[in-house]
């Protein structure tokens, strides 16, 4: 039976990955901010598959204590009912901000959210992704093109603008991505970005303010259902043979920004270590 793990599982894009995964016969392990939403996530998906195979757990992925402790969570889960093998980690949990606003850490919230929980989340597993030749796949964004990383002020302290933020906090998505395949593609693990293109979801009501909330309202209703980008998810955590691409939309690999080097990845790999106080290095693997 394979195991996969899914953040921000318990709506839109998530929540719809999950249930086609589990459906698939997946043990699902989902993350998702509250308890209530964890529940009612968990039933929506029973009701449909009454045999599935899923366990939630909840934890606010913005702050790095909760991902280490959710982290534990899930190594115990896998551990008594996988034999501790991950095949697939779907770093898929997100914000929006309109505002700047800090972590406990005093991270950026979206740069936070959006990438080092995934960056440090994957380091707590990865030797179990290593036990099953798993794979690794983010949900990154369209808008990772025509932008870089602040190198300079990468938490963006001066003129602060929430559209910048999160396209960087995207390309740094596949900027991790290309850096897990640089340095572990060599011991069975592969990393993709999916990306899901304009889909009608909630991510811009939450937490955001007036304008970007209204902004957001208007645009969705021209998204997608989450059921679409669901697809391209099952795709990559179903080939039996991984995929060599590494940026895919609509399942199909497409090309992605000349910001992704490895002299780029290699830079963000240093930097989200640092802010995360670890060392992959560090992995037996």
């Amino acid at each position: 039976m394979k195991s996969v793990v899914i953040t921000g599982a318990t709506s839109g894009i998530g929540l719809e990955t999950a249930r086609v995964l589990a459906a698939q016969g997946f043990f699902l392990i989902g993350i998702g901010r509250s308890v209530e939403n964890c529940k009612r996530a968990e039933k929506s998906i029973f009701s449909d598959y009454p045999k599935a195979k899923i366990k939630y757990f909840t934890a606010d992925l913005i702050q790095q204590r909760e991902v280490l402790r959710v982290a534990g969570e899930v190594q115990d889960c896998l551990s008594e009912n996988c034999d501790s093998a991950l095949d697939v980690l779907i770093n898929n949990a997100g914000c929006v901000r309109s505002w700047y606003t800090t972590t406990d850490e005093g991270y950026e919230q979206q740069f936070a959210l959006n990438h080092l929980a995934a960056f440090l989340l994957t380091y707590k597993l990865l030797p179990m992704l290593k036990k099953a030749k798993g794979r690794i796949i983010m949900t990154g964004s369209k808008s990772h093109k025509g932008t870089k990383v602040h190198w300079a002020d990468v938490m963006l302290h001066k003129g602060y603008n929430p559209l910048k933020a999160y396209k960087q906090s995207k390309l740094c998505n596949i900027l991790f991505a290309r850096g897990l395949n640089d340095r572990f593609a060599g011991v069975g693990i592969r990393a993709y970005v999916v990306d899901p293109g304009l889909v009608n979801t909630d991510i811009g009501n939450k937490n955001t303010g007036t304008l970007v909330n209204l902004i957001w309202t208007l645009r969705k209703r021209h998204g997608v259902s989450p059921a679409v980008p669901a697809k391209n998810y099952a795709f990559l955590c179903e080939c039996d043979d991984p995929p060599e691409g590494l940026y895919y939309y609509l399942c199909r690999e497409r090309s992605y920004s000349r910001q992704v080097t490895q002299e780029n990845a290699d830079r963000l790999f240093v930097l989200s270590e640092r802010l995360c106080g670890i060392s992959y290095n560090d992995l037996d693997l």
